[in-house]
């Protein structure tokens, strides 16, 4: 299958594709842990007011630290989306105070997933009974859900499609904002194959497909192996183009594909990029900025203008 249009020999088509890539890096969100956020003195020296920036809750830590984090993002003009992780709440009353705290900070959105407790600590064993309960209701956040293009490693194909399905139905029968954030991957062809394969579940719902930012190929391996992504990982490993790639990762190719796929398929539930920074944040701020650069050299922002927030 014809996924994306080759614009070699089509100078008209190379100018489109950097315009919109160049519009992609401007409209893309970012993940930072709570230590990544608390590390960095002024964030709006990379992030532009309003970017999206989702923190991750990590197993054993305290969540606290996430309500902590989404603060001083939100004191920085960004718009803070935290993880909210079902199976590790201890009980409605814990999971009903996080919520509630939140929203008292001005949090608007949260990035629903079910977490990666071996067991639940308390009565949501999945996002699925954590929307049942009622509790997301209370104050309308905007919820971000989790799609997989290669898998997950605790669920089948046909299981990631019927929840998929349910939260869409959530969705629309409660009015929700919602959307799509999927794992990373490495080829547009993973990306846009699961797109096609799924849209039957989860449209209308925009898709954001997360990117691994630039970083050392030693480093991408690692995460690669933690977040489910290995075998994706070791046929990076296999491509004829890995000895140029040891000493690092740069998603170029990928997002250039993305992009001219999108300018081929303008209704196309692709919405945007997410981005990964596993090379860290700077590095992959200013490799936004370079493709910023790159479609609209005139009018190329600072680093400090150079990514917007997600519509």
């Amino acid at each position: 299958m014809k996924l994306v249009h080759d614009p070699a020999h089509d100078p008209a088509m190379t100018e489109a594709c950097a315009d919109g890539l160049a519009a992609m890096a401007r409209d893309a969100s970012i993940e930072l842990t709570p230590r990544q956020i608390a590390a960095v003195d002024e964030l709006r020296q990379w992030l532009a007011e309003g970017t999206r920036v989702y923190v991750p809750y990590l197993p054993n830590a305290d969540y606290q630290d996430v309500i902590l984090a989404c603060q001083r993002l939100l004191d920085a003009g960004l718009t803070a989306v935290p993880h909210f992780p079902a199976r590790a709440m201890t009980s409605q009353q814990q999971a009903r105070d996080h919520l509630d705290a939140l929203a008292a900070h001005g949090v608007r959105e949260l990035m629903l997933i079910a977490g990666d407790t071996p067991r639940p600590a308390g009565p949501y064993t999945d996002s699925l009974a954590l929307l049942e309960s009622g509790l997301l209701q209370r104050h309308r956040f905007g919820l971000g859900i989790a799609g997989h293009p290669e898998g997950h490693p605790a669920a089948d194909s046909s299981a990631l499609k019927t929840a998929l399905n349910t939260k869409r139905e959530y969705a629309l029968a409660t009015d929700t904002p919602m959307w799509v954030v999927t794992q990373f991957a490495f080829e547009a062809g993973s990306f846009l194959d699961w797109l096609h394969d799924h849209g039957d579940v989860i449209a209308p719902l925009p898709v954001h497909f997360g990117i691994a930012g630039p970083t050392r190929l030693r480093t991408l391996m690692a995460y690669a192996a933690q977040c489910g992504v290995g075998a994706s990982a070791r046929a990076l490993m296999r491509h004829p183009e890995t000895t140029r790639l040891l000493r690092s990762w740069t998603p170029d190719g990928l997002v250039q594909a993305l992009a001219c796929y999108r300018l081929e398929h303008p209704l196309s539930l692709f919405h945007g990029l997410h981005i990964f920074p596993f090379g860290g944040l700077k590095r992959s701020a200013k490799w936004l900025e370079g493709l910023v650069a790159a479609g609209q050299p005139e009018r190329a922002p600072h680093l400090s203008g150079g990514l917007q927030p997600c519509p």
